[in-house]
């Protein structure tokens, strides 16, 4: 069953930490099987605080989701991200 990783970006907090964030979270997405589904894209938000950006990778399961997480090269770059940014992030398992 698929499973999602959704990130939501409330709040840029250091703009040159969060600069080196997107490059490394993409080398850390090589050889693992994940296919974004929308990367900041136009926003529409309906309710609650307003947020800059959302992020949704759809996996094959939550395992492989859980293997990308906590790769050694995506926890170097999430630093970056946690550094640069407040930020929710979770997984949602698929119907």
């Amino acid at each position: 069953m698929s499973a999602y990783f959704v990130m939501i970006r409330e709040k840029t907090t250091d703009a040159a930490a969060l600069a080196e964030y997107g490059p490394r979270a993409s080398l850390a997405a090589q050889g693992h099987p994940l296919k974004p589904l929308a990367i900041y894209g136009t926003l529409d938000q309906l309710e609650g605080d307003l947020i800059e950006g959302a992020v949704i990778i759809e996996f094959p399961d939550m395992a492989t989701a859980r293997a990308w997480y906590d790769s050694p090269a995506y926890q170097a770059a999430a630093k970056f991200r946690h550094a640069g940014s407040t930020s929710k992030a979770f997984f949602i398992q698929g119907a």
